[in-house]
């Protein structure tokens, strides 16, 4: 939601500077998310009088300008055609940037075609304050030399742009943002009451309602003999500052009242009706339109939509229809201003896709108590802006009852906030915010007004005079301690997802935050939701199931990242994803993304490859608590994973652990992923619990030797198929009182040894503890280790 200041002031009465506004809507909970003030970007750019222009000696289309300007007397080359003697434009001096063109001028005089020039005259659309660039800005008016081109240009006026939760759809009105400030303090509010406008003649356009339940009232009225055309410069300004484009006096007029009193409008030119104006549900096919968007809809029926006897004129409460429409040629309109149900229009809004403002309004829920208000207010800027006679109101149903008083004990304030305020203060705050009170003395009847029904318990009311009286002024006290010792208050599964995001980032990772969500295509390349998993209702079509894996949203980032120039990135995330919807469905997992691409360093530059992602993973788990020294490790990754460049890591037969490795190909060209990428995924959930010992909980002693390690070598002879981690088990389990280490250093392949045979080299460590080791006990050992790979494996010592 965008509004410019003095635009609140139209309703806000206050001497408040900017930054004590921001301030107290900040305190408020109207949470500000930027304040553009044009002035500060035309700051370089004054008012000049042009005195004189000549015809350029050597260019037929240039002309040489002397100008007064605050720097005094200059000489400028201009190109444009209105450039002339007597006018009043907009001076650039040297060195200033040119915010409509992305540029900037020379810090010094600059030659064109032979004659110096000492800076520019602007354009509209040169200073973005305007799509005029056929000729330099004609100043209207007397502006003294120097005058700051924002003022002379009205573009002094800042906007300031907030988030509205979905809760205050009373929010969506500046008229309810001064409300909030007023009662905060800020100042008085001072917008008038509705005047109502005397009809001259009964409405020739009748209303039904065929579907009440989507659309319980629908107030009308016909204006006549108005002349359409361009908006007054006022009211374009104030629309363009915020965003929108103006297009022509009614229907600036009805964004006008959407955005001033959140009160959606819309217009038909009389002449295209057929019969009375209908409220019904949609009819498939016969009811196809086309829409305000250029798109054709077929409403269906559970969308409600207004329609003459001839045709479906739009989406009730969404968009209207094409056809329908207001032009320049209209003299005879029929303003409509109705209510329809929120959830009726988000459901159409979602079907369709259409976002207008009028849906984001009505679907969030917009005062049901003005109607009629909204609709004399509207007549009456038609009848100020476009002329016209009105006919009188036509009204068809009721409006929705109004919220039910809450019951109201002042205490509950102190009891749920500690805040210690009088009877009267919390009577001051909830009157300034437009609820009725009845009752007196520590127990209050509170009407809730129609734009706040989202107030409909006692502690709603609490929170109300808490916000306005100021969060900040609620005093801090810490929470008594408890008698006794407390364990630490994080669980086993926290701790593992704390350890598990150290050791990633110590890697050279960078922590992600993506949705929990994902959609139904890109998650059916991960395995696909578990049943019961798809939303009812997504915040977002592309958002619709929930995610069976983290790296799905990973991906999509680490590209996002290289495609602004990142050249390294490197994401990880520690998070929930979902296998179903049962109690046991959720895990946590610890996952990271990186490129395949040469990594530059001090000693040369290699391309990472699924080694890195198997380290990337042990450092996780290893910090998580698995016992790393029993896992096994397979290629048995899914079908996401490149077939024989990824691995898992186990712990016996089923349980994995951990997933590693390249990303299958397919997989990156359906997520638009270029180039390699290599990834892991850690279950910390499938990581045992480790036993838990009775006593004290401080570190083993470490177990250090005095003595030398012995190093022996060996080669084996083994079928391709048997993995080198069954090798290294055997080696390691031959004795497990001396071998300390057991690592592979060498593989070798070669038609000596056969098609499906290769040679691993092992080197063993031998840790004596007690004394040094003879050769006899070396060899009875080494015999140890043999035995035992030949007996798991099937090698033999190669000779």
């Amino acid at each position: 939601m965008k509004f410019t200041l003095s635009w609140l002031k139209e309703h806000l009465e206050t001497d408040k500077s900017l930054d004590e506004i921001a301030e107290v809507m900040t305190m408020a909970g109207l949470e500000i998310e930027g304040i553009d003030n044009p002035g500060e970007a035309l700051a370089a750019f004054t008012v000049a009088h042009v005195t004189s222009a000549e015809p350029h000696p050597d260019a037929d289309k240039l002309r040489v300008c002397t100008v007064e300007t605050v720097d005094g007397t200059k000489q400028i080359v201009c190109g444009a055609p209105n450039a002339r003697a007597g006018m009043q434009a907009i001076y650039a001096p040297l060195g200033a940037y040119i915010p409509g063109a992305d540029f900037s001028l020379d810090a010094k005089p600059r030659k064109i075609r032979g004659v110096e020039s000492h800076g520019m005259l602007c354009s509209a659309k040169e200073l973005e304050a305007g799509d005029d660039h056929d000729g330099i800005i004609d100043l209207k008016g007397d502006f003294p030399v120097g005058t700051p081109a924002a003022e002379a240009l009205g573009a002094n006026d800042p906007v300031i742009d907030f988030e509205v939760t979905p809760n205050r759809p009373d929010w969506l009105g500046v008229h309810g943002i001064a409300r909030d400030l007023a009662a905060a303090g800020l100042g008085r509010l001072k917008t008038a009451p509705v005047t109502p406008v005397e009809g001259t003649f009964p409405c020739p356009v009748t209303v039904e309602l065929d579907w009440p339940e989507a659309c319980p009232v629908f107030a009308g009225r016909v204006i006549r003999g108005v002349k359409n055309g361009p908006s007054p410069a006022w009211l374009q300004q104030r629309l363009k500052a915020i965003g929108l484009r103006p297009i022509s006096r009614l229907v600036d007029i009805t964004n006008l009242m959407s955005h001033d009193r959140c009160r959606p409008l819309h217009v038909y030119d009389v002449a295209k009706l057929d019969g009375p104006i209908r409220a019904r549900r949609g009819r498939g096919t016969p009811d196809a339109f086309e829409a305000l968007d250029g798109k054709t809809y077929e409403p269906t029926a559970d969308q409600c939509v207004i329609a003459d006897d001839a045709r479906c004129l739009g989406f009730g409460g969404v968009m209207g229809g094409e056809y329908s429409g207001c032009t320049e040629e209209t003299t005879d309109v029929f303003v409509e201003c109705a209510w329809f149900d929120p959830q009726i229009t988000r459901a159409t809004g979602r079907a369709t896709g259409i976002e207008s403002d009028a849906k984001h309004r009505f679907e969030r829920g917009v005062d049901t108590g003005f109607v009629r208000g909204g609709l004399e207010l509207a007549t009456a800027l038609i009848l100020d802006l476009c002329g016209g006679e009105p006919s009188e109101m036509f009204v068809a149903g009721e409006e929705p009852a109004a919220p039910d008083a809450i019951n109201f004990p002042t205490g509950e304030v102190k009891r749920l906030t500690g805040l210690d305020l009088s009877n009267e203060e919390i009577v001051d705050i909830l009157s300034a915010l437009g609820f009725g009170i009845a009752g007196a003395g520590d127990s209050l009847s509170v009407e809730v007004p129609t734009w706040r029904r989202d107030c409909a318990l006692k502690a709603d009311l609490v929170e109300e005079v808490a916000r306005i009286h100021g969060f900040n002024r609620i005093e801090a006290i810490s929470l008594p301690r408890l008698p006794g010792r407390r364990e630490a208050p994080a669980t086993t599964g926290q701790n593992r997802a704390r350890w598990a995001r150290r050791a990633l980032a110590q890697r050279g990772y960078r922590e992600a935050v993506t949705w929990s969500f994902a959609e139904k295509s890109r998650a059916a390349l991960f395995g696909g939701h578990g049943e019961g998993l798809a939303l009812e209702n997504p915040i977002s079509s592309e958002l619709d199931v929930m995610r069976p894996s983290a790296l799905i949203h990973l991906l999509t980032a680490i590209q996002a990242n290289a495609d602004k120039g990142v050249s390294d990135p490197r994401l990880f995330e520690v998070g929930p994803i979902y296998l179903s919807d049962a109690p046991d469905g959720q895990e946590t997992v610890a996952a990271g993304v990186r490129f395949v691409k040469p990594v530059r360093s001090w000693h040369g530059s290699r391309e990472a490859d699924l080694f890195d992602a198997k380290a990337d993973a042990m450092a996780a788990l290893d910090a998580a608590g698995a016992p790393v020294d029993s896992l096994q490790v397979a290629a048995e990754a899914r079908p996401w994973w490149h077939p024989g460049r990824s691995g898992v890591f186990k712990l016996g037969p089923k349980n994995v652990l951990a997933e590693f490795g390249e990303i299958h190909p397919g997989i990156l060209r359906e997520l638009d992923i270029d180039g390699r990428v290599i990834g892991f995924e850690v279950r910390l959930d499938a990581i045992p619990e480790g036993r838990k010992k009775s006593g004290t909980k401080a570190r083993p002693p470490l177990q250090r030797s005095e003595l030398m390690p012995v190093r022996r070598d060996f080669a084996f002879v083994l079928d391709r198929s048997v993995a080198a981690q069954d090798v290294i088990r055997a080696a390691k389990g031959a004795d497990k009182a001396l071998i300390a280490d057991v690592t592979v250093f060498d593989v070798y392949q070669g038609a000596n040894l056969g098609a499906d045979k290769v040679s691993l080299a092992l080197e063993a460590t031998l840790q004596p503890s007690d004394k040094t080791l003879t050769d006899k006990e070396i060899e009875a050992v080494a015999a140890k280790i043999v035995a035992a790979v030949e007996k798991a494996t099937g090698g033999v010592l190669r000779g």
